[in-house]
């Protein structure tokens, strides 16, 4: 469910507060009492975003990085120098995705803090962190041969493609509900609880009006566009309709000239611009589905190289591809852009409505 397959392209019209990013020792402070950390990732997406918002005699840290010794590492680095003698006085975690959630436990623990997640990102969680048990294996195949997968891509999407959602310390056995349309005080600020499916199916994101503060987690990105996938616990969520559904909330509730602190990539200011840029990204692959389903029937594994010609995909990055595939034919099916014809071998083929 991580990460961006895409990188659509940026206009002149976001503006960014900063042209670099903290280096990996740095907090850097974004906003009056806001500090922005950067952490590694082992991935092609290379980092992730960490603010600290300033809670009274504390901090609330909103999301943890990637549960592995190296972040471990870089947590000492900073509690050592930049962050020496800051008590982190609460954990947010805005989804399940273990670049966000993958240090919690270890931040909660070593802190002695409340842990705060929405209900089902938390249970998601939970899920990930148990997930490969033989009958899910067994119905992770099932899917992808429907939608006409190569046995040894499967073989590579259902192994090391996937195994990175495991990647994260023990959960907080306990949390906090974060819940959409909440008020939540955070030091002198309050900021609204706002949440959306897509990326992830409750992903939290905090906004504070009055002083035009959005931390956006991965629902709106500065220059790539979120991930949203379908995957084989739930085969015909409309997870891009939903998606969709929440960039038009943000849409019509959010000023143009708020402050976006997004997940990756670099603050910006622009929310409006962006959102509809990526509204319109996901147009354009339902047209290039549209036009390939016009000429012959297609499976997902067919369509797969129209959408994603431009990209080189290892396996981790061909199973955001297919989800990613999979998500823009569920929506169009929603809408009756597609229909799917009559199985004859098992595997589900689209023709253009």
């Amino acid at each position: 469910m991580h990460k961006k397959t895409d990188a659509a392209t940026p206009h002149d019209e976001l503006r960014y507060l900063r042209e670099s990013h903290p280096g990996p020792d740095q907090a850097v402070e974004i906003a009056p009492g806001v500090l922005w950390l950067r952490l590694k990732l082992p991935f092609r997406l290379n980092h992730v975003n960490i603010y600290l918002i300033a809670d009274g005699d504390g901090w609330a840290m909103v999301d943890t990085g990637f549960g592995n010794d190296a972040t471990i590492a870089a947590w000492d680095t900073l509690f050592d120098g930049a962050l020496a003698g800051f008590a982190i006085s609460r954990v947010i975690v805005t989804h399940a995705h273990p670049d966000h959630v993958g240090m919690a436990g270890w931040i909660v623990q070593r802190f002695g803090c409340p842990f705060y997640m929405s209900q089902i990102e938390y249970l998601q969680g939970v899920y990930h962190q148990n997930r490969r048990t033989d009958e899910r294996l067994v119905n992770n195949r099932a899917f992808f041969r429907r939608h006409g997968i190569d046995e040894n891509v499967i073989e590579q999407l259902v192994g090391r493609g996937q195994d990175y959602l495991k990647k994260t310390v023990p959960l907080p056995a306990a949390y906090r509900r974060l819940a959409d349309g909440q008020d939540i005080g955070i030091g002198q600020r309050t900021f609204r609880v706002i949440t959306g499916a897509g990326h992830s199916p409750d992903q939290v994101m905090l906004y504070c009006a009055a002083e035009k503060l959005f931390l956006s987690a991965d629902q709106v990105l500065s220059k790539i566009s979120p991930n949203v996938s379908v995957w084989a616990h739930e085969p015909d969520e409309d997870a891009l309709g939903s998606y969709l559904a929440s960039l038009a909330r943000l849409d019509a509730l959010l000023p143009d000239d708020v402050l976006v602190l997004p997940g990756h990539g670099l603050p910006f200011i622009g929310a409006k611009t962006r959102i509809h840029q990526l509204a319109d990204h996901h147009e354009e692959r339902c047209g290039l589905i549209a036009d390939a389903c016009r000429h012959k029937p297609m499976s997902s594994a067919e369509l797969v190289p129209v959408v994603f010609h431009k990209h080189v995909l290892d396996a981790h990055q061909t199973g955001f591809a297919v989800g990613e595939l999979i998500a823009h034919v569920n929506y169009m099916l929603a809408q009756n852009r597609l229909q799917v014809l009559p199985l004859s071998d098992g595997v589900l083929r689209f023709t253009s409505a």
